[in-house]
């Protein structure tokens, strides 16, 4: 029997209902039982934007204040408006020409009509949760642990991890040569940058040790970790129960890109998941994502643990430009390649604005990494610690991690690569899981083009193979903003507009086999044209009805609540 080999895994963020003002620009108007029963890990940012004064009042009390985000002209022009009507800044976003501001509903009614003031948006509050599960081998899967036997380590490359923080142990904070390698520990909730920067929840802490993790196995004597040698610089937006807001988080992004030739920042990896609820430009969070990939960062996201639906990928993953990753698993059997599977919780595409997602998948059940025996996240389910400080767990945000310090590896070869490179090398050189025939095992709606390969993509030399189409200054100068090819058929199946064969066209139904292998040998005949952008129009693809209510989407705002992910059984 054909096997299948992918499993899965992420985040979620809870987000519960605070509110912050954005004053922003008129220009920026735009998860098979199987024999372990494990839950996997959700991290998905899941956040509650409500509407904004003119859309609608939000629950409060008369009088009191609530947390908004107010975009402006400027941040100057957002914060002068907060003051002038009695508010408090507590948050300046520049990387959005934004503030966060504590308001009464009255005054964010007054900044809302002022000159200057393009949006204002409700703040959100996330949560992060997780289970794990063991696994060491994902360099060897990938192809990695080739790369380290001739010297690609990601050494000069520096990963920048948007997450609760990072236990500086020894493995995560020393590299191949035991020389210290965090550059910089930024606390976006406190505002401060502090060398002693803790994690107190430990999701960063297992992000960060399968991305940079100078350890060895003990068998193998391979090293644990994707880019033992890259450097890493931990950004701190979740606290010690894994809670954030939008603005704290954007304040970290903002953070990152005004620093990121000080600390030579290449890859900036998210692994948080929210689900949409706007087109991905007009979301603020998914604004300043773009900022920093205009900025010379490349950004890999996780695809979120919300599957196997259609249309289930989450914010920041929507973003057409950044590299969104989902999750496959081993089977907990590493060395038989045809067994792997993708895992039925990993989220699916197409976006609403019709672009393939994810771009790529990477291991992400049973994954080993680090966690200290006194991280919160650990203590919930201690049963999946393997040693006092190592910890199995499965998700998309692990995937993410695995993909991000691929990216490094690819940047410590060739550092004059740019991201859209990046991605492009790392797609053309992935490894779609095929059937016996030889035919796309999985839609690419489900696996993009396929699962990342290391060693190929550092010594891939494709170009021209990703972005195509779309103008990330367009976009965030000009407001223009763009759509993918994929489209919907009366009969609800999914398909790319100009490619109705095999493998792009999904009915969103998820066979269940024991696995499929990964081609190294599968040819994509029609290239990536799959990847290729238009100028977006209302008309052009979804009718209003599938998507969102005008009282939904509209130029004043976001609304609606939304819940907490949840629990995942190990696959």
């Amino acid at each position: 029997m054909a096997m299948r080999r992918w499993n899965r895994t992420c985040d979620s963020l809870r987000v519960e209902n605070r509110m912050t003002v954005f004053l922003g620009s008129p220009s920026m108007k735009s998860k098979r039982a199987r024999r372990w029963p494990i839950l996997a890990l959700s991290v998905a940012l899941t956040a509650s934007l409500l509407a904004s004064p003119r859309g609608g009042e939000p629950s409060a009390e008369p009088g009191s204040r609530i947390s908004y985000l107010v975009q402006g002209d400027d941040v100057a022009a957002a914060a002068r408006a907060v003051r002038d009507v009695g508010g408090e800044v507590t948050h300046e976003l520049g990387i959005i020409r934004a503030v966060a501001a504590e308001l009464t509903a009255e005054q964010a009614n007054a900044i809302a009509g002022r000159p200057g003031i393009a949006k204002v948006y409700s703040d959100r509050t996330a949560r992060v949760a997780g289970t794990p599960q063991p696994d060491t081998v994902y360099p060897t899967l990938i192809g990695a642990a080739r790369l380290h036997d001739e010297g690609i380590t990601g050494s000069g490359v520096a990963v920048a991890v948007l997450d609760t923080g990072t236990w500086d142990g020894y493995w995560i904070s020393r590299n191949t040569r035991s020389n210290w390698r965090i550059l910089a520990e930024y606390d976006a909730i406190a505002d401060v940058v502090d060398y002693e920067t803790s994690d107190g929840y430990g999701h960063g802490t297992h992000v960060s040790s399968i991305i940079v993790s100078s350890g060895k196995t003990k068998k193998t004597k391979l090293y644990n970790g994707i880019a033992p040698d890259a450097d890493l610089v931990t950004v701190r937006a979740f606290d010690d129960t894994g809670a954030g807001t939008y603005a704290d988080v954007i304040r970290g992004l903002d953070w990152v890109v005004a620093n990121k030739d000080a600390y030579n920042i290449r890859v900036l990896n998210l692994s948080f998941s929210a689900p949409p609820r706007s087109h991905y430009w007009d979301d603020p969070l998914n604004q300043a994502v773009m900022a920093a990939w205009q900025a010379g960062i490349v950004v890999v996201a996780s695809a979120g643990n919300t599957g196997p639906e259609s249309m289930t990928i989450g914010v920041p993953g929507n973003v057409p430009y950044v590299i969104t990753v989902g999750a496959m698993s081993d089977a907990v059997t590493p060395a038989d390649l045809g067994d792997d599977f993708l895992a039925s919780f990993s989220a699916a595409g197409p976006t609403v604005e019709g672009f393939v997602k994810p771009e790529l998948v990477a291991p992400g059940g049973h994954m080993l990494g680090i966690m200290r025996n006194t991280h919160a996240l650990g203590l919930e389910h201690p049963e999946f610690y393997l040693t006092s400080n190592t910890y199995v767990m499965s998700g998309t945000s692990q995937s993410a991690a695995v993909v991000s310090g691929v990216a490094a590896l690819l940047l410590s070869a060739d550092p004059t690569l740019s991201p859209d490179e990046v991605k492009c090398r790392l797609m053309s050189s992935a490894r779609p899981a095929v059937d016996d025939g030889g035919a796309l095992a999985y839609s690419v709606f489900q696996q993009g083009a396929g699962m990342v390969h290391a060693y190929d993509a550092v010594y891939s030399g494709a170009r021209g193979c990703a972005n195509n189409g779309l103008d990330i200054d367009l976009e965030l100068g000009a407001g223009i903003h763009f759509g993918g090819r994929a489209n919907r058929k009366p009969d609800g199946s999914y398909y790319l507009m100009g490619l109705e064969g095999d493998g792009f066209i999904w009915s969103d139904t998820f066979i269940w086999n024991d696995g499929f292998v990964w081609s190294e040998s599968f040819i994509w005949n029609d290239g990536f044209v799959w990847t290729d952008a238009f100028i977006w129009s209302d008309t052009f693809i979804w009718s209003d009805a599938f998507i969102w209510s005008d009282a939904f989407v509209s130029n004043n705002g976001l609304t609606a609540a939304v819940s907490v992910n949840t629990w995942v059984e190990q696959e």
